[in-house]
């Protein structure tokens, strides 16, 4: 069976794609990916088993890609490039990775009539309300989120099948759609093992931590993630807790205003911003730290999805605090593998932090809940055999 994968994003990097296609090639599917390239990248390769196949893209298409559903220029522009993938690679079966194409690849599929399976990897309408550029001239007035709602719920109707990553986004769609529970799978984002088991650490990274009690963050900085509250509590934390280290490897176009309330409250010497770092390094900041973070605000879209950082968190065995935003807290909690704050609660987080300092023994405990959960129960190896049983379904 071919099934082709369909991201209007460039690829390399996308995790919960790049996994689920392993996963499928190994049980025997072929697995065509339509990707963009911006530039001169090879127009098709083989990834890990994925057979990529990239398409010209331009500025002036991204741009239009905002506007989706509101004039129709991207699925005219995306239409063609689409069918002759399709056409192409003489495909068995459709996978679509987010909704900003989906429509377009309904319009290309009309005639051809291919089974679609609809991975929603976000609530997309539900996060947009906090994209800055939503909320002031033009894209205010110009993009509805409203519309990508309703084209989203379209999208999970027409699909055949639809993957979210938690109950609770399922839970979510299921009492706004008139979909039947069968029909949609929840395929949790996670760790492949190689993550935990192939590992090269860099000594140079031990060595610039060794001796400091680091709270570590990995992730987009963006606002709603919530790492003001981390910066304000170490202004007391760093008070407290000897040679005390906020460390946060990551970006956004926001981090000018983390940075400045950094300065404002005059803690420069304990909070690191090292910007984004290749995957490769992760293993060994993780294992330099003391406590892993994830003090993201509550929101629909926060509380019906977790990040794939607290099961890299969790595999190298520490301890994790995480603010209450649904999802993340139940799987924290059902694993016993760290402390829950309550979000934006600056006060509660110093609280919590500053428990799980004072007991090594507690730190030692939830690390190895944790590290045990994801080895035993939730590697994506394991998690990954409801989406092969999907396909095995599909293929008969």
């Amino acid at each position: 069976m071919k099934i082709g994968m369909i991201l209007d994003e460039v690829f390399p990097p996308d995790p919960r794609v790049e996994n689920e296609a392993v996963s499928l090639v190994k049980a025997g599917y072929q697995v065509f990916l339509f990707c963009l390239t911006y530039g001169n990248e090879k127009q098709s390769e083989t990834v890990n088993g994925i057979q990529v196949k990239r398409y010209k893209s331009n500025k002036l298409e991204y741009k239009f890609s905002a506007l989706a559903y509101t004039f129709p220029f991207y699925t005219f522009l995306m239409q063609k490039k689409i069918k002759h993938f399709i056409l192409e690679h003489k495909l068995d079966a459709i996978h679509i990775h987010d909704i900003r194409i989906a429509d377009t690849v309904f319009q290309a599929n009309k005639k051809i009539r291919l089974p679609i399976i609809l991975d929603l990897h976000e609530n997309r309408p539900e996060i947009m309300k906090f994209y800055p550029h939503l909320s002031k001239f033009p894209g205010k007035f110009l993009i509805s989120t409203a519309k990508w709602k309703k084209k989203e719920e379209q999208f999970i109707i027409n699909a055949d099948k639809v993957i979210v990553v938690t109950q609770e986004s399922k839970n979510e769609i299921l009492q706004r759609v008139p979909v039947t529970a069968d029909k949609i799978l929840a395929l949790p984002n996670t760790v492949r093992t190689d993550f935990f088991e192939n590992i090269i650490t860099f000594k140079e990274i031990n060595e610039a931590y060794i001796n400091k009690f680091v709270l570590l963050y990995i992730g987009d900085t963006g606002i709603r993630r919530g790492l003001m509250t981390a910066i304000e509590a170490t202004k007391i934390l760093s008070q407290k807790i000897n040679s005390f280290k906020l460390v946060i490897i990551g970006k956004n176009s926001s981090d000018t205003i983390l940075k400045q309330l950094v300065k404002d409250l005059k803690i420069e010497n304990y909070v690191d911003f090292l910007g984004w770092k290749d995957p490769k390094y992760f293993a060994s900041y993780i294992l330099s730290s003391k406590i892993c973070i994830s003090p993201l605000h509550r929101n629909l879209h926060h509380d019906t999805t977790y990040a794939n950082k607290i099961f890299q968190y969790m595999s190298f065995g520490r301890p994790l605090l995480v603010s209450d935003a649904i999802a993340q807290k139940q799987i924290v909690e059902s694993a016993n593998s760290g402390l829950v704050h309550q979000e934006r609660d600056v006060n509660d987080f110093i609280t919590k932090t500053l428990e799980l300092y004072k007991s090594e023994s507690l730190r030692k405990k939830l690390g190895e809940n944790g590290e045990r959960f994801v080895k035993e129960e939730f590697s994506w190896e394991k998690k990954s055999k409801a989406l092969i049983s999907l396909y095995d379904k599909i293929s008969v």
